[in-house]
């Protein structure tokens, strides 16, 4: 799950012009301006691929594209840029071979269902390597699933009116209302510590009446084919908690943890030296506990692209890619983020 933080200054007017219609227009002058150096990466992250209704019980925020807009983003990723997986960082990073120009890497957060069922095959068609990044406490335990979703369900159970939670009294008329209600509730449950946030959210809905169902994450037998078939699987914590809202010693589990799991489930085909921050959140302690546990790769959600070598290589940044992300809306950001670097320094 990523984390949102509000759109400001240069990220803001960023995010106001690629939304726009000149979109297209921008990103072809952006990529006349910003070749890229030697070892640059663009990372894209995804959550889920599918189409809105499909699961209504899932929170609605982490749909990144619809199988049509994917398929559409990939042709384009294909047509303009070079496609790489996480095994061609780790040999750039390791100095073994450098990385093609307009690299680009493609990798889903979470291990919904909906990543084999919908976004594998585009890749696959498309010749696309991916990677996933899998909370690996999720796979096969019957009762596992995102408090983010538990939320979403809460506030779709609740009966129409006015309720009183922990960020006060919440009107709920209409989906519009919903959807931000539940928006704000996860928000704001991101800025507890890890376990009063799941014990207000157990509260939470307990009062508002919601059932929680299963979670959607891909099982181990699942995970197995897919990484037999060439997806690279990497591990995104264990129970997915803001690693910045937990102890030293905790934080040291969910890394131990995941790495073990890896190695006893996936037959030797997962990438145990690789993370993804659960929201992106990190900070210097953070940090310190993955190079302790001998980690080579990290990755966050600050926006922005890396040059192997030069970027800490735990803490690569991502682009976020959301609904309103069209080809042209990829490409703007990764122009973009390539002058910003290249006049700014990596």
């Amino acid at each position: 799950m990523r984390w949102s933080p509000p759109s400001t200054g240069v990220r803001g007017l960023a995010a106001r012009v690629f939304r726009g219609p000149p979109a297209a227009g921008v990103a072809a002058l952006l990529d006349r301006l910003a070749a890229p150096p030697p070892g640059a990466l663009a990372v894209l992250t995804y959550h889920r691929v599918d189409e809105p209704e499909a699961r209504p019980w899932l929170y609605p925020f982490l749909l990144s594209a619809t199988p049509a807009a994917f398929d559409e983003q990939m042709t384009a990723l294909v047509r303009r840029h070079r496609p790489i997986g996480l095994s061609d960082v780790l040999t750039a990073h390791r100095g073994v071979r450098p990385l093609p120009r307009r690299a680009v890497l493609v990798t889903f957060d979470d291990a919904y269902r909906d990543f084999m069922e919908n976004a594998w095959p585009i890749l696959a068609r498309h010749g696309v390597p991916a990677t996933l990044f899998v909370p690996t406490g999720y796979p096969d335990v019957e009762d596992a699933s995102f408090w983010w979703d538990r939320v979403w369900q809460a506030v779709q159970a609740a009966p129409a009116g006015a309720h009183d939670t922990r960020i006060g009294r919440l009107e709920l008329t209409d989906d519009a209302s919903r959807r931000a209600a539940a928006r704000s509730l996860v928000e704001f449950h991101k800025r507890l510590a890890h376990d009063e946030a799941l014990q207000s959210v157990a509260s939470l809905t307990e009062r508002l009446g919601g059932t929680a169902r299963r979670g959607d994450v891909l099982g181990w037998d699942d995970l197995r084919r897919l990484a037999a078939a060439g997806v690279q699987i990497a591990p995104h914590s264990q129970t997915h908690p803001l690693l910045t809202r937990l102890g030293p010693d905790r934080v040291a589990a969910e890394l131990r943890g995941s790495r073990i799991d890896l190695e006893q489930h996936l037959d030797g085909l997962g990438f145990g030296s690789v993370f993804a921050y659960p929201a992106g959140q990190h900070n210097d302690a953070s940090r310190a506990a993955l190079a302790q546990a001998a980690f080579e790769l990290a990755f966050t959600t600050e926006r922005g692209i890396n040059r192997v070598g030069r970027s800490d290589p735990l803490r690569l940044r991502r682009i976020n890619v959301g609904l309103r992300s069209g080809p042209e809306v990829i490409r703007a950001q990764i122009a973009f983020f390539t002058l910003r670097y290249r006049t700014r320094g990596f």
